[in-house]
């Protein structure tokens, strides 16, 4: 009995700087809308039956996109865990791009 307990979670950090936050609303709304947008464009500029292929494509791609960018930032014991875009974009940002910032915020 003593030996059950639950680890520890770290929460989704918290971005200071305007240009993070910046980045990771950008990165966002990149997972969250290139798909209809390349869809809507191939769809005005081609037809609507390619669109649907296109579609679905970049429906796999996204897929693929959203599971590198979780695997690569989300620290492993909370991969289980679902995280929607903004959770996605903000670990990656925090992580990747602004880590000096966050380390500074620990000391």
């Amino acid at each position: 009995m003593q030996n059950d307990y639950i680890e520890m979670i770290e929460p989704t950090p918290k971005l200071r700087s305007k240009k993070c936050k910046y980045l990771a609303l950008a990165l966002e709304y990149f997972l969250k809308y290139t798909l209809y947008v390349v869809t809507l464009l191939i769809w005005y500029f081609y037809d609507y039956f390619i669109a649907g292929a296109i579609f679905l494509l970049t429906f796999i791609i996204m897929g693929i996109v959203r599971a590198k960018l979780r695997n690569s930032s989300i620290p492993l014991k909370q991969q289980e865990y679902s995280y929607n875009d903004k959770g996605i974009a903000t670990w990656y940002v925090a992580t990747n791009v602004c880590f000096e910032e966050s380390e500074a915020n620990l000391t």
